[in-house]
């Protein structure tokens, strides 16, 4: 019984050739980044964390939370380029990690896009209320209403919506992105009204914010730096560019071009904003549930809350298609891997979209929005985005330094069980054989030392993990007496500075710097460690006393029903 358990326990950690991923087989997409990326949190972030961390210095804790979110996003950029397939952070850790990593972390997206999508299709409704004069006014289908036995309203308007988001999307990639396009636009329109008509009264009134007694940084920078926690996940939606590889004509380039400029433009946007929001009143006397048109109703322009209110509208339903566009490419590319039942790899040769796992993700999200209350399971989906994009900063170090075996084409294809390999079951004479078909001679000494080098980079990168937690986690718990804290800290700071000096003596592998087609991430080892750390220590940080929600969230929801009351 012993010698039959680890053969059972392989497919835990076998992993995907390279070779098996499939590209291209769409005429174009566009992704629809910054529509995901836009999203509505940007209308009632900047308030909280004004107020309650950041005071005037919130454009550099935005800046900051840039910074910091393009750390993923160089690492998925290079990752895109090498394994262009759907899939995204799935694809990628099951090809450089194993398959109980991708196994977790698929599950973990499309956890995190259903109820993420769910949460902000039950934002639609308070909204509209404004247009119609309250809530009482709202037709029968559009308004929230009370049941006897549930404790939450149902909510037949988000209903409706995400099924029709559903049907837009089994359209095709190109008209969904077509449509997003233009209700992003319009978004981009609503930001630049506010950044405009902002900088005019600011101008015109000395800009009052900028002039309180606490200074640009009343709570000092670790209050920057605390609010530029909570509006990373303001950001959070560039990874949808890499859910629809195989969409894209030419991966290679657009997908990094895609990335990059979707965090350059909103990065820009979120700055612009928040400049002039907090420059035209105290951050102090900023409304938290609706900041940006409290701030021009001082001014006497409450006409300007119905254009905000617009732009919020957008906003959430553009996160809606772009929460909702990367679920059946997740669950059809683990139908590929035989994790699913293969019916969901199945693509409709017209729109070339994957039909049933669209229609199985929409009818889920709309049954979810309708009837649950999604405001405690919203603070949570984030986990599954830092799972992600931990992995995937994981990922960048397995493939410059251990990259996984890759078997011809020919035997190994996609969504069969042969095109899964292990590193446990790949023995020395496999790699003999890969040489040489006739096993007759000897490993070379270069041979050697190449296996010796992949030992030592796979055993610092376990150890750079293994640090990064250790030290993260002493950070992270205050609580912790103070000797336990420093002692932690040493173990974990010694064990990521020596890996990392590892990793740097023993230089990258040769067949991983290779042409890759595309984009190649910069400063390896040590961006992606700093992606490790950064993703981790906001892991360990995740709750709602931080702050921490969907980014597209919930809190708009409550405190735009709260303001229409």
């Amino acid at each position: 019984m012993g010698g039959s358990s680890w053969p059972d326990l392989q497919c835990l950690v076998r992993r995907k050739p390279a070779a098996a991923s499939s590209t291209g087989f769409a005429e174009a997409a566009d992704g629809g980044g910054v529509g995901s990326t836009i999203g509505a949190g940007i209308y009632v972030l900047v308030g909280t964390v004004a107020r309650e961390h950041t005071g005037p210095g919130l454009t550099v804790s935005f800046l900051i939370a840039g910074v910091a979110a393009a750390l993923s996003a160089l690492c998925y950029a290079e990752l895109s380029c090498r394994f262009p397939s759907a899939g995204s952070a799935y694809h990628y850790s099951y090809i450089c990690i194993g398959e109980s990593v991708a196994w977790l972390i698929g599950w973990a997206l499309v956890l995190e896009y259903t109820i993420g999508s769910s949460s902000v299709a039950r934002g639609i409704s308070p909204n509209l209320a404004l247009f119609f004069g309250g809530q009482d006014k709202l037709p029968f289908f559009l308004a929230q209403v009370h049941v006897k036995g549930l404790d939450t309203p149902v909510d037949p308007c988000a209903a409706i919506l995400v099924l029709i988001v559903t049907a837009l999307l089994c359209l095709g990639i190109k008209e969904s992105s077509f449509v997003e396009g233009i209700i992003t636009t319009a978004n981009i329109i609503v930001m630049l009204f506010v950044i405009c008509a902002g900088g005019w009264l600011g101008f015109r009134n000395g800009w009052a914010g900028y002039k309180g007694p606490d200074g640009y940084f009343p709570n000092g920078f670790g209050g920057v730096l605390s609010g530029s926690a909570t509006l990373f996940f303001a950001f959070i939606g560039f990874d949808t560019v890499a859910s629809t590889a195989e969409e894209v004509k030419n991966p290679q380039h657009d997908l990094p071009m895609g990335m990059g400029l979707t965090l350059s433009l909103c990065c820009f946007l979120y700055m612009m904003v928040s400049a002039v929001v907090v420059g035209l009143a105290p951050y102090h006397a900023i409304d938290p549930d609706t900041p940006i048109s409290s701030v021009f109703a001082q001014y006497g322009m409450q006409w300007a809350e119905y254009v905000v209110s617009s732009g919020a509208v957008l906003a959430l339903i553009a996160s809606l298609i772009g929460g909702i566009l990367p679920q059946p490419r997740i669950i059809m590319a683990m139908a590929r891997d035989g994790l699913v039942p293969p019916l969901f790899s199945v693509v409709n040769r017209q729109t070339q979209v994957p039909i049933l796992s669209t229609i199985l993700t929409g009818t889920c999200a709309a049954i979810l929005a309708f009837f649950m209350d999604v405001s405690q399971l919203a603070g949570m989906v984030s986990v599954g985005t830092l799972l992600a994009f931990t992995m995937v900063a994981i990922s960048v170090l397995v493939v410059r330094y251990a990259p996984p075996y890759e078997m011809p084409m020919e035997v190994a294809l996609a969504g069969t069980p042969e095109s899964l390999t292990s590193d446990s079951s790949h023995s020395e004479q496999d790699e003999q054989n890969l040489e040489d078909p006739f096993g007759n001679e000897a490993p070379s000494a270069s041979e050697i030392d190449s296996k010796v080098r992949r030992q030592k980079a796979i055993r610092s990168i376990v150890f750079i993990c293994l640090g990064a937690f250790i030290f993260v986690s002493a950070v992270s718990f205050s609580f912790l007496p103070f000797y336990v804290q420093m002692t932690a800290c040493t173990i974990g700071g010694l064990l990521l500075l020596s890996s990392s000096v590892v990793l740097l003596c023993i230089g990258q592998d040769k067949s991983s710097l290779g042409p890759t087609g595309g984009f190649m991430c910069p400063l390896v080892p040590l961006l992606p460690i700093c992606c490790i750390i950064v993703n981790g220590y906001l892991l360990m940080n995740l709750g709602v006393t931080h702050g921490f929600v969907f980014p597209y969230g919930w809190r708009l929801v409550r405190s735009y029903t709260s303001s229409m009351a």
